[in-house]
C-alpha cells in the first residue's frame, strides 16, 4: 500500500482528546493533525517523537494534516493509523502473501454477521464454505521486547473473540489476524496485564477452534506492506 501523498515529517508535541495531536514542523510552525486511532497508544506517543504527516487538499476538512507514523526509541517505525490495517491484510490475501489464506473464490470486506457486527474479510471457497478474518492492528511493544494487544480495555475486541468462535460453532472457519504494524515487533502476545478478560477470552476461543495469524508489516514514509509471518505466543509481560 502506497500513501497517497508524500509525508511531512515533524515532531510530537502532544495528543489530546483522542483525536487531536499538536506537531511541530520542520520549519517551526505547530499545526493540529488528526489522530486516526481510538486506542491508548501506549508507547507511540513519546516526547518530541518524529512522526509524519499526510496533508489533504479537501477543504472541507476541518483538519488538513492527519498523524500516519512514528518513529518509537528513536529506531522502530509504527504506523498509528487504524484505518490502514483492514486495506493491508486485504492487499495480501488478494495478492496472496498469506499462505494460510489463500484459495479461496471471493473475498469481501465488511459482511455483516454476529450481534450487530461486521467482519472485515469474508472469504469464501467455490463449494460455498466461508472463512471469517477479523483483522486487528498491533502497535505495542512493551519493555521486554514483546509485543501485545489491545493497548486498553477493550470490550469490543472480546465481543469479536466470541463472534469469531460462534462462527466455528456453525462449520465456518474463523481468523484473528493480528496486523503488525510496528518494526521492532517480533512475537504478539495477549495482554494480559491490560486486560485480563480479554487475554482470558483469546485463550477460550481458540480452544473451541478459532485460529490465530500474525504478520508483520513493512513499513518506510512511502509504502507498507504486509510482509511475513511472525509467533504468536503465550508470554506474560511482567512489569
Amino acid at each position: 500500500m502506497d500513501f497517497p501523498v508524500s509525508l511531512i515529517e515533524g515532531r510530537l508535541i502532544k495528543r489530546y482528546k483522542r483525536f487531536l495531536s499538536d506537531i511541530q514542523l520542520s520549519n517551526g510552525d505547530v499545526v493540529v493533525a488528526h489522530c486516526p486511532n481510538t486506542g491508548s497508544m501506549k508507547r507511540c506517543q513519546q516526547d518530541y517523537a518524529r512522526v509524519w504527516l499526510s496533508k489533504s487538499d479537501n477543504p472541507k476538512r476541518k483538519l488538513g494534516y492527519t498523524w500516519e507514523l512514528v518513529e518509537i526509541d528513536g529506531e522502530h517505525l509504527a504506523c498509528i493509523n487504524t484505518g490502514y490495517p483492514n486495506k493491508l491484510v486485504g492487499e495480501a490475501i488478494a495478492n496472496g502473501v498469506i499462505s494460510e489464506l489463500n484459495g479461496y473464490a471471493a473475498q469481501k470486506a465488511e459482511v455483516k454477521y454476529g450481534q450487530n457486527s461486521r467482519i472485515d474479510w469474508l472469504l469464501t471457497h467455490e463449494d460455498g464454505r466461508k472463512c471469517y478474518v477479523e483483522v486487528k492492528n498491533v502497535t505495542l511493544l512493551e519493555e521486554d521486547g514483546n509485543g501485545y494487544f489491545p493497548d486498553a480495555v477493550t470490550e469490543r475486541g472480546r465481543k469479536h473473540l466470541y463472534e469469531l468462535a460462534d462462527m466455528v460453532a456453525e462449520g465456518h472457519r474463523a481468523v484473528m489476524f493480528f496486523c503488525v504494524s510496528h518494526t521492532g515487533i517480533n512475537s504478539v502476545s495477549p495482554a494480559g496485564h491490560i486486560d485480563k478478560k480479554y487475554a482470558d477470552a483469546f485463550k477460550e476461543v481458540l480452544a473451541k477452534g478459532v485460529e490465530v495469524l500474525a504478520y508483520k508489516v513493512d513499513i518506510n514514509q512511502q509504502v507498507m506492506v504486509v510482509s511475513h509471518s511472525i509467533p504468536v505466543t503465550d508470554t506474560e509481560f511482567v512489569c
